[in-house]
């Protein structure tokens, strides 16, 4: 958290999100809700939906950076200042388009 108490936040690129994707460089965490995981979401991703939010269930995988995404970067922004206030400081990192910039650009998805 900066000194301000606001979340300190890293945007991150859809082609840096495919990059990290495909080379195992990015644990992303998707925190729609699961009726939303179940309309489609980004392989490799996983869920920790925001309204019940566990900044202890986030991945900690040494040389993986862990990077949020939403609908439209909105709840990210929310689920950044809760891991973050649980003393999660490396978690700074999210998709800021998030699904919508995803399937604008025609990226697949994988529905349940």
């Amino acid at each position: 958290m900066s000194s301000q108490g606001q979340p300190v936040v890293e945007n991150v690129s859809l082609e840096e999100v495919k990059k990290g994707l495909a080379d195992g460089s990015i644990a992303l965490v998707d925190v729609r809700e699961p009726n939303e995981w179940a309309e489609g979401h980004i392989a490799g991703a996983v869920l920790n939906p925001l309204s019940a939010f566990d900044p202890a269930a986030l991945p900690r995988v040494p040389g993986k950076r862990v990077v949020l995404q939403c609908r439209s970067g909105g709840r990210t922004l929310k689920a950044l200042a809760l891991a973050q206030a649980a003393g999660r400081d490396d978690v700074r990192a999210h998709f800021g388009g998030s699904m919508n910039a995803w399937l604008a650009a025609g990226e697949p998805v994988v529905r349940d």
